[in-house]
């Protein structure tokens, strides 16, 4: 069977499980509503799953605890474990069998045998807040009725027959389920495997020979966790490449539900289910002054972080010693702070796989948050790869997905370079959409994918498998996502004549200001003839010779209300008899020009902008220096547009073939 006849079969395995997990929610119908099943089947999974793996050892642990307790043994942490064969236990002679034989007393029972886990158990019973759905389900007669459904062969969850990768194929499935019926974003809990396992082969990049030959210590991290898979994943690939792997998971998540799967699911692997953390990856960062070698991350999209303002705008005034350093992004979307907090814990030659939308890549002006966040990243070069997903690829969102990869220590060959690869048509439709899911990462597209990513060139690859596959590799140097931008100035030209003034367009104006423009109205109708045409500076020459005095503050309003646009008339200065003061610029005239960085300005100027403004000028002092990485356009191709004869023949045919259709059905 192959690969890929495997991961199927396997999905299908999984599927079967999950169905039948699903139908045991059933039972929860009028109590809960189907988006709420989670509270109940979640926690229930994960006490199962501890229940069944624990079984071969329970006697074993219940006779250690008799012989402590007898021993007057305090501490028996270390002894439990031992005997339990695992890092958590229960000492508890009920089981979910046993439970069932007292169907009066079961709340009472099943809380005392929650009670008698080791602690770290009940940390996450307690996290994923158990307690409460326990008492609500039995004062509405459910509680007995979930406990003999978990008690059936079918639903054994145990360690030796379900693997801890196909437990979490279980939980995303369930989550997704759970989801899906309340139109819920079931992506901001995982991601499809699909994804992940591209994630991991970037991440080992041009890598695996040498990890074959030193072996692997590493320390991987995910600041978005969901139940933990994506880490699964990278320690699978990392352990296929050596098996004996010394790998540490390290994990941060918000949600309690998904928080409890992924320790319980530490626990049951033998990792340190310590590392698996609860809390607000921004506001409250549970692994201060940790570094990490890999990081794998899908964090959630155009989430607002104003609940974690205080401490991130905290960390952006502490400079460099904060995460926060290099700016902002809008309130709107905090992924960019997931991107940054990422690049703060990664080690000087640690490696990055993090998912973004497509706002990172333009969004923000020069001198904006966002801008300088991609400024940080290229002027380090640690920006290695940005590859473009096909659309339609996750549970809960259709939009454009990119993978940014980002390494602190690139190889020479891509020093100073980012790679750009176009993986939006490398893709196989699924043969039943899964949420927002229609289409996939195979095996064959993955291998496209990294093909273009080692080969490091300009080029375009197919697969000789199967043609419609594509996927294009532009390589680029830092520089080209690097402009100045400037701000160009036109000067203002005004004409002032048939002066009056209107007490109906200046209504809203304050009583001091109204009383100046009557007063310069009142001059100029008594001593100006009423066709005669002034430009700027001679205007305001003569109502100093008529000693009208216009404080500079109040200039702006005497040319709004007054003046009329004429590009024919001389230029305005700004202290209007002043020339030493220079041109008032035009507001309406003011515009921009991006200048890419290895352009030089004078020669763009020269070109694009003196030939349609030869009175234009910029002030260098409010240049901005911004960053932006065009990916679409680098990739668009111009498909000229169908003639119009050719058009007008194929809606001559279509007439036709309905006329002769018309003429068969009306006989």
């Amino acid at each position: 069977m192959s690969g890929e006849d495997l991961q199927r079969q396997t999905s299908i395995n999984i599927q079967e499980k999950a169905n039948l997990i699903w139908a045991i929610a059933d039972k929860l119908v009028g109590l809960y509503k189907p988006h709420e099943y989670g509270k109940v089947i979640l926690p229930m999974c994960v006490i199962k799953r501890f229940e069944d793996t624990l079984a071969p050892t329970k006697d074993a642990v219940i006779k250690m605890n008799e012989d402590l307790d007898a021993k007057g043994i305090a501490v028996k942490k270390g002894f439990l474990e031992a005997a339990a064969k695992q890092k958590f236990y229960n000492t508890s002679k009920f089981t979910f069998d046993i439970l069932l034989a007292d169907a009066d007393n079961i709340k009472d029972n099943f809380e005392n045998y929650l009670n008698h886990f080791s602690e770290n158990v009940i940390d996450i019973i307690n996290r994923m807040d158990f307690y409460n759905e326990i008492k609500k389900m039995d004062d509405n007669n459910r509680l007995y009725l979930v406990i003999k459904e978990f008690c059936s062969a079918k639903a054994y969850l145990g360690a030796d027959v379900v693997s801890a990768v196909d437990m979490g194929y279980i939980f995303e499935e369930l989550v997704r389920k759970f989801s899906e019926s309340y139109n819920d974003q079931a992506g901001a809990h995982f991601t499809a495997r699909d994804i992940i396992y591209l994630m991991s082969e970037l991440l080992v990049g041009d890598h695996e020979q040498e990890m074959q030959e030193e072996g692997i210590v590493a320390s991987i991290y995910d600041m978005a966790m969901g139940t933990s898979q994506m880490l699964a994943c990278l320690d699978e690939r990392f352990r296929k490449i050596d098996p004996e792997a010394e790998i540490t998971c390290y994990g941060q998540e918000l949600n309690p539900q998904t928080y409890g799967i992924a320790k319980a699911d530490m626990l049951i692997k033998g990792g340190n289910a310590d590392n698996m953390r609860l809390g607000d990856t921004l506001g409250d960062d549970q692994f201060k002054g940790y570094q990490f070698d890999y990081i794998i991350s899908n964090p959630p999209f155009g989430i607002d972080w104003e609940a974690s303002e205080k401490r991130v705008k905290a960390e952006n005034e502490m400079g460099e010693a904060g995460r926060f350093a290099p700016g902002l992004p809008a309130k709107g979307d905090g992924q960019m702070l997931f991107m940054l907090n990422g690049v703060a814990k990664l080690k000087e030659d640690g490696r990055m796989a993090i998912i973004q939308n497509g706002s990172p890549l333009f969004k923000g002006d020069a001198g904006s948050g966002e801008s300088e966040i991609r400024g940080y990243l290229l002027e380090h070069d640690w920006l290695e790869a940005i590859i473009q997903l096909p659309n339609d690829l996750f549970y809960n969102t259709g939009i454009a997905t990119y993978i940014w990869v980002v390494s602190k220590n690139k190889s020479e060959e891509r020093a100073g370079k980012v790679q750009l690869i176009d993986a939006s048509k490398c893709f196989e439709k699924l043969r039943k959409p899964l949420g927002n899911k229609r289409v996939e990462i195979t095996t064959l597209c993955r291998e496209l994918i990294m093909q273009a990513y080692h080969d490091f060139t300009n080029w375009e690859y197919t697969s000789e498998h199967n043609p419609e596959l594509k996927v294009e590799s532009k390589v680029k140097d830092v520089e080209d996502f690097k402009f100045t931008k400037l701000t160009i100035n036109r000067p203002l030209r005004l004409e002032y004549k048939d002066i009056h003034f209107d007490e109906t367009t200046a209504a809203n104006y304050k009583e001091a200001d109204k009383a100046l423009l009557k007063e310069v109205a009142a001059y100029w109708e008594a001593n100006m003839p009423g066709h005669v045409s002034f430009p700027d500076i001679t205007f305001f020459l003569e109502l100093k010779k008529a000693k009208i005095k216009v404080p500079q503050g109040k200039v702006a309003l005497l040319r709004n209300y007054f003046g009329k646009r004429n590009p024919d008339m001389m230029e305005a200065y700004v202290k209007p008899v002043d020339q030493e003061s220079g041109f008032a610029p035009d507001p309406e005239l003011k515009d921009s020009e991006i200048i890419p960085w290895k352009e030089d300005i004078t020669e763009y100027l020269d070109k694009n902008v003196r030939p349609y403004a030869p009175d234009f000028w910029y002030n260098e002092s409010e240049s901005k220096i911004g960053y932006e990485i065009p990916l679409t356009r680098e990739f668009y191709k111009y498909t000229p547009l169908t003639a119009s004869s050719v058009i007008f023949d194929e809606l001559k045919k279509l007439e036709e073939r309905e006329s002769e259709l018309m003429s068969k059905i009306l006989g």
